[in-house]
């Protein structure tokens, strides 16, 4: 290959994971994305009322309750809806948006308990956002790996950025690689989208220039023989790297990657990044 073939190819791969960054930024930002959030609300059977929130908020066996006050209006679905309004029981990690003026009210169930997380596009840390600091791509973090199944999802629990919290995932498979001699292999979960998959881990980064907890890596579907490629260069922060108000997963012990990892999003400036 030519040094002119060389440089086409790097500039097109650069122009690619810039598109990729680009895309999560813009959804990290959004006017109703997680830097919006103004707080994290865990239901009872109690009724309570939230500052960023209208109505009185309660939950039981039939599901999240909302009672809201003469004059209160969301808008669920694209209907308007006042005085009480049943949101049903919800599905793990599901959910419902509500709008209230230029807010949303995200009403959702994360580790068995419903919460009410409020939007607002003028959070202090949405507004305030400078944009996340990253490893400049290089080609090397692309490495290719197999994928193999496992005979059937194994259902797996991990820890949550919230302490006590736990999330349960079905396992599909690992995948084995090797990077700088080693080898190694990551648990995998399905990904966003049929036959994608998505991997939680950490490495010798983590906590250095990385964020410490987590972060998150997707994968386009394996070929018929298993190949699938691990760009690194698109290794994410989790919502629970900018905001105490997520509720992330934690990779599972095995997703503990004994290298350096110098690829991909670094400690976001909110958390003191640079």
């Amino acid at each position: 290959m030519t040094a002119e073939a060389t440089a086409t190819d790097l500039q097109a791969f650069t122009e690619n994971w810039l598109e990729w960054y680009r895309a999560q930024e813009d959804r990290l930002a959004d006017p109703h994305g997680f830097l919006a959030i103004t707080g994290l609300h865990w239901l009872d059977d109690r009724p309570q009322r939230f500052a960023d929130a209208p109505g009185a908020w309660h939950t039981g066996p039939e599901g999240v309750v909302v009672t809201l006050d003469e004059g209160e209006e969301l808008v669920v679905d694209g209907t308007p809806v006042q005085g009480e309004h049943h949101f049903g029981v919800l599905p793990e990690r599901g959910g419902v948006d509500a709008v209230w003026g230029d807010a949303v009210i995200e009403v959702a169930k994360r580790g068995g308990n419903d919460i009410v997380r409020p939007r607002h596009p003028d959070a202090p840390l949405r507004t305030a956002f400078a944009g996340t600091p990253a490893y400049a791509p290089d080609p090397r973090w692309a490495v290719t790996g197999r994928y193999i199944p496992f005979d059937e999802p194994r259902p797996t629990t991990v820890g949550a950025a919230v302490e006590g919290l736990e999330h349960v995932y079905d396992a599909t498979g690992r995948i084995e690689f090797e990077l700088d001699g080693r080898q190694l292999s990551l648990t995998a979960f399905p990904g966003r989208g049929a036959g994608r998959l998505m991997v939680l881990f950490t490495d010798a980064t983590s906590g250095v220039t990385t964020y410490a907890a987590n972060r998150a890596l997707a994968l386009e579907p394996p070929a018929a023989d298993g190949t699938v490629v691990l760009d690194f260069n698109r290794a994410a922060n989790l919502p629970c790297a900018y905001t105490d108000l997520a509720t992330c997963p934690l990779p599972p012990a095995e997703n503990r990657l004994p290298v350096a990892i110098e690829a991909g999003q670094k400690i976001p400036r909110e958390r003191g990044g640079s």
